[in-house]
């Protein structure tokens, strides 16, 4: 689809996104413990739902990235030289890609912005924050992130760095064996001198990791039980959202927060289009998501041994959120 603004969102198949979801769900759920896909909570309600929670005064990740973007983000440019391509991973509202886009000097010429997301509702937030930005094309890839790199690697691209953005902490929401072999792939489609933003949560009190993911507004809550309001839609599920209740879990042996959807009684749940019959019993959880915290240097070191070096760091001490550029080597 094309827009008169510039902008190219290149879709995946109906048919396969509706299979790739079938697939996953089936496996997830016949784990034990019983898990979901995080990246599936970002449907349009998700998405939107999302956006709401990154206003929340508890969940301080949003607006800690942002002000070290405002504030820094001449100089990551200035680090990388002449960057005539971003590519940004997990676009969310574009809020945060607009201002350090602004913050990229005109006389550098024209940039190409893709924009990488399962959400066709966050690309489209994200492509409308560029639109009157003079000399930004945006080309949007609905697609998961490691096909969304395949696809932007057969691109020619403009001379100049690419600037990979993997911004608002989503790398905490791997393990370190999938994170590395995230960043792996990042590493692949860039060449040497290419940059690599990453931002990640830090490390802080438990009650504070615990408000941000289980806030008084319930609206977390809220964002993890759509979930299961997508597989009734576009599976056939029948989960009874009033059976399960949200929980969030601080893990300190392996450093992350866990959400969890729980079981308030015995629950039988069939799913129409995976011909799956399941049963929880009370108390039983399925988990949707962990968030990784890390140590500023924890996240070089990580980082560091998958292509990159580092470029330079920036901290806000008082939300304990970093920002760290990298460059491939």
């Amino acid at each position: 689809m094309s827009t008169d603004s510039g902008t190219r969102i290149h879709p995946p198949g109906e048919r396969r996104a509706a299979t790739d979801l079938a697939n996953l769900v089936h496996y997830y759920l016949t784990l034990n413990p019983r898990q979901l896909p995080s990246r599936y909570l970002y449907d349009s309600l998700g998405s939107t739902l999302f956006d709401a929670i990154c206003l929340l005064p508890w969940y301080r990740i949003t607006r800690a990235e942002a002000d070290l973007l405002a504030l820094h983000g001449r100089e990551v440019f200035a680090r990388l030289g002449r960057v005539s391509t971003l590519v940004e991973l997990g676009s969310g509202s574009g809020e945060k890609l607009r201002m350090l886009v602004q913050r990229r000097s005109p006389h550098l010429g024209q940039l190409e912005v893709h924009l990488i997301d399962v959400s066709r509702a966050a690309l489209q937030s994200s492509t409308r924050a560029l639109v009157d930005i003079e000399g930004v094309t945006a080309v949007a890839h609905e697609a998961e992130y490691e096909d969304g790199l395949a696809a932007f690697a057969r691109v020619p691209h403009s001379i100049g760095a690419t600037l990979t953005l993997f911004l608002g902490s989503n790398v905490g929401n791997f393990d370190r064996p999938g994170a590395e072999a995230m960043l792996r792939r990042i590493r692949a489609a860039l060449a040497a001198g290419d940059g690599l933003l990453v931002g990640a949560d830090l490390l802080k009190p438990e009650p504070d990791l615990l408000l941000a993911y289980d806030d008084p507004l319930g609206v977390t809550a809220a964002f993890n039980r759509n979930l299961l309001v997508r597989i009734n839609r576009e599976l056939g599920g029948n989960f009874d959202l009033v059976g399960f209740g949200h929980r969030a879990i601080w893990n300190a042996r392996d450093s992350r927060v866990e959400m969890h959807l729980v079981a308030h009684g015995r629950q039988r749940v069939r799913i129409n289009a995976l011909d799956l019959d399941i049963e929880l019993a009370d108390g039983e959880t399925i988990w949707t998501e962990s968030s990784y915290k890390y140590r500023p240097a924890e996240i070089v070191s990580l980082v560091e041994c998958t292509g990159f070096r580092l470029a330079g760091q920036w901290l806000a001490d008082a939300d304990q959120f970093a920002l760290t550029l990298f460059e491939a080597a």
